[in-house]
């Protein structure tokens, strides 16, 4: 019984998991210009803002998430992407997976 009830638990929380797993495509943006950077036209800007400390965000279908490899987002400042990776609850931020540039 025991056995059955911690693998039913292993199963359940490996799917809560999987529901929060996804895939966005967006921009890197910067936290300041948020939605407005939705577009190749405020790559210049994201650049820029990003380069002098503001946060690196994703902008995917007019929402902004936050990201928690910073470093990674930063190469891609700008630039569309595809981005891979798990959802927090509350669906502000993402724990990033994996980030490449998206065919335009």
């Amino acid at each position: 019984m025991k056995k059955t009830l911690s693998l039913l638990l292993i199963v359940f929380a490996l799917s809560a998991v999987a529901l929060h797993a996804a895939e966005w495509t967006g921009y890197i943006s910067d936290a300041k210009c948020g939605v407005k950077g939705e577009s190749a036209d405020h790559a210049e800007c994201a650049k820029s803002c990003i380069k002098s400390g503001i946060a690196a965000v994703l902008v995917s279908d007019g929402k902004m998430y936050t990201l928690d490899k910073q470093d990674e987002a930063k190469k891609f400042a700008g630039e569309k992407v595809v981005l891979k990776g798990t959802a927090s609850k509350d669906g502000k931020s993402i724990k990033v997976e994996s980030i490449t540039k998206a065919d335009m």
